[in-house]
C-alpha cells in the first residue's frame, strides 16, 4: 500500500517537472505565432464627429474616404496632411481626388510620429467642439495607435473608436514574408520604446540604431 502511495506521489511530482519544464515553451510559443495577431485592434464604426486619419502608410487615406462616404463623420482630419502618398501628390490631394468636397477637410501638416499624430490633433477636436472620432490607420499599427491615442485623449472627454485599413500585412502568419516580419519587428520596438517614454523623431532615431545592430 506504501509502495503505490509513493508511486502515485512520485508519478504526480514528474508531471509537475514535465509542466514546469514545457510551460515557458509553449508560452513561447503563442507569443510567437500571436505576435501580428496582437497588433491588430479594429472596431466597429459608428456615427461619429470627425474622422482622423494618420499619415504614413497606404490605405489609409482610402479608408477614411470611405467611412466619410458611408455617413459617419462630417469632417476628415489628415495628421501631416503634406506626406506625399504617392502620383496624387500629398494627402490633401488624395482626398480630395476621392470626391471628398475641401469644406470637410482638416488638417495639420507638423506630426513627425503616432504620438505626435496624437498630440496635434487633440487642439483641433477641442477647437471644434468635437467630442467623438474614429482613428484610422494601418492594421498592423492600430494597437500602438490606441495606446498612445487612449493616453493623450485620456481626460479630453472625446470619445475614440479605432479602425485600421488593410495594407497587406499578413497577422496570422507574420514570419512569412519580408514586408510583415520588419513590420512586426519595428511595431514592436517602437511600442517598447513608447512604454519608455520614447515618442517622436528620438523614438525613431532609436529604432534604426537597433535594426543597425541586427545587420
Amino acid at each position: 500500500m506504501n509502495k503505490k502511495l509513493t508511486s502515485k506521489k512520485a508519478g504526480k511530482r514528474r508531471k509537475k517537472r514535465i509542466l514546469l519544464l514545457y510551460l515557458p515553451v509553449l508560452l513561447i510559443l503563442l507569443l510567437f505565432f500571436g505576435a501580428g495577431r496582437f497588433l491588430l485592434y479594429n472596431q466597429d464604426p459608428h456615427k461619429v464627429d470627425v474622422i482622423i486619419v494618420l499619415s504614413g502608410g497606404s490605405g489609409r487615406i482610402e479608408k477614411g474616404a470611405e467611412l466619410y462616404k458611408e455617413g459617419y463623420a462630417s469632417y476628415l482630419l489628415l495628421s501631416n496632411a503634406k506626406e506625399a502618398t504617392g502620383t496624387s501628390g500629398d494627402i490633401l490631394q488624395t482626398d480630395l481626388a476621392h470626391g471628398i468636397p475641401k469644406a470637410a477637410i482638416l488638417s495639420e501638416n507638423a506630426a513627425l510620429s503616432t504620438y505626435q499624430n496624437a498630440e496635434l490633433t487633440l487642439p483641433i477636436l477641442k477647437q471644434h467642439g468635437f467630442t467623438s472620432a474614429i482613428v484610422v490607420s494601418s492594421e498592423f499599427h492600430m494597437r500602438r495607435v490606441k495606446l498612445l491615442f487612449d493616453h493623450v485623449y485620456k481626460k479630453s472627454g472625446i470619445k475614440l473608436t479605432y479602425i485600421g485599413s488593410d495594407s497587406g500585412y499578413n497577422a496570422n502568419y507574420w514570419w512569412s514574408d519580408k514586408y510583415s516580419r520588419e513590420t512586426t519587428f519595428s511595431e514592436y520596438t517602437k511600442m517598447i520604446g513608447n512604454v519608455f517614454g520614447y515618442n517622436g523623431p528620438e523614438a525613431k532615431n532609436a529604432l534604426e540604431q537597433i535594426k543597425r545592430w541586427f545587420r
